[in-house]
């Protein structure tokens, strides 16, 4: 059963993450791979398709509240890497959890000033974690 193998998968994904804490690489390399899939930079706008919808662009310090919303918004509204996503859903919710990538989240809410595209929301992700590869 597939889903049953994705299940297995998170969870040995899951264990690496308690282990590596902020896990930078993987979450890097999983945003780079979901922004190669292609038009994720149409206009956000509220009823439009789920890639060219509006997600938070989180303020400093406040991403990885904004990251889970975003995520779980996109996993609501069938994004074409389920799969991907949920890993980093799922990521992002245990650093928040568990108080991991500090800098990342100084409470546990999204605040953000303005809102973007897949693309935009992705690239915020990769700054964020970028950031605390240097």
């Amino acid at each position: 059963n597939a889903s049953m193998l994705s299940y297995i998968l998170l969870s040995g994904l899951l264990l690496s993450v308690q282990a590596q804490n902020c896990t930078v690489r993987e979450v890097i390399r999983f945003t780079n791979h979901l922004l190669k899939e292609g038009s994720l930079s149409c206009p956000c706008g509220g009823t439009a398709a789920s890639s060219c919808s509006c997600l938070p662009i989180p303020e400093p310090g406040h991403e990885l509240p904004c990251f889970v919303e975003g995520t779980e918004y996109l996993l609501r509204n069938n994004f074409t890497s389920s799969t991907v996503v949920e890993w980093l859903n799922l990521t992002f919710q245990i650093q928040l959890d568990r108080n991991l990538c500090e800098s990342l989240a100084r409470g546990d809410q999204c605040q953000y000033k303005t809102k973007g595209n897949v693309k935009a929301f992705l690239d915020r992700i990769l700054t964020a974690y970028q950031g605390i590869n240097k």
